[in-house]
């Protein structure tokens, strides 16, 4: 049997993608960062009649990912799912801030990728999917930190690709645009009163926001898109969850001067 490591998966998009690998016929190894929160994993997968392996693991530790993958031996699939959120613009952030942003949504996703590596290029065959997210493809007003971790792991991705292919092993990253999951209530952000000079502006991309999550994509079918990439005979290096996220993603890609992408974020702001 197929072995898939999937991470962040108390939730959302992970707890879908571990669910639909299982069903599709994978072990699924499932990583929560606290295992007292994997009660709508286990009951996802008991109604689909599969069964994941829940494993603790905080993606930022470096031993204990190292552990996990030497304890769960041949892995064909990586998912590097878990991932953090941040809302401020760069006045606002600390230096403590921005590495919290890389630790999670690039380094860890990185240590992952280098662990996995090895074997998959031993066997010759792999597959490296990254949820990462348009914010991967076009920054945005107030997500500064979150954004450049994103545009950096594409970039990883991105250069990576090429170098393990003749080894079999394909690397992915697929980009939602938003969906409805406890990422959004995670997401840190100033406190009520405290945008300062920013005020103004951090309330109507707030407000924006919040009108986007309103008619946000379901975390299971933005999962259907994680799976389709990591078990299809086609693969391809860039995917996008929905309709939105490849209108949204591609105004950047094809922005050679820029200007696409400020038009748009701009209106945002007022």
């Amino acid at each position: 049997m197929r072995t898939a490591l999937v991470t962040g998966t108390s939730s959302g998009i992970g707890l879908h993608t571990a669910v639909g690998l299982a069903v599709a016929g994978f072990h699924v190894i499932a990583t929560v960062r606290d295992p007292s929160r994997s009660d709508a994993l286990l009951a996802a997968a008991h109604d689909a009649g599969v069964e994941v392996e829940v494993v603790a693991l905080d993606v930022t530790d470096a031993a204990r990912s190292a552990e996990v993958v030497q304890q769960a031996g041949a892995i064909d699939v990586l998912v590097n799912n878990a991932g953090r959120g941040s809302v401020a613009t760069l006045e606002q952030l600390t230096d403590e801030d921005l590495p919290a942003q890389l630790d999670v949504n690039l380094i860890a996703v990185a240590r992952l990728t280098r662990l996995v590596l090895p074997g998959m290029r031993e066997r010759g065959a792999g597959r490296i999917v990254t949820v990462t997210s348009v914010g991967g493809a076009v920054g945005q007003p107030f997500a500064d930190a979150y954004c450049a971790a994103k545009f950096a792991v594409e970039g990883l991705m991105q250069s990576l690709a090429p170098v393990v292919a003749p080894f079999g092993v394909q690397v992915s990253v697929v980009e939602p645009a938003a969906v409805a999951s406890a990422f959004v209530e995670n997401v840190e952000r100033p406190a009520a009163g405290e945008g300062g000079p920013y005020g103004a502006l951090l309330d109507a991309y707030l407000a924006r926001t919040a009108g986007a999550f309103a008619a946000a994509q379901s975390p299971a079918e933005a999962a259907g898109t994680v799976i389709e990439a990591a078990i299809t005979d086609a693969p391809r290096f860039r995917w996008q969850t929905s309709a939105t996220a490849v209108a949204f993603a591609g105004r950047s890609l094809a922005d050679l001067d820029g200007s696409r992408v400020l038009e748009v974020t701009r209106s945002w702001l007022v």
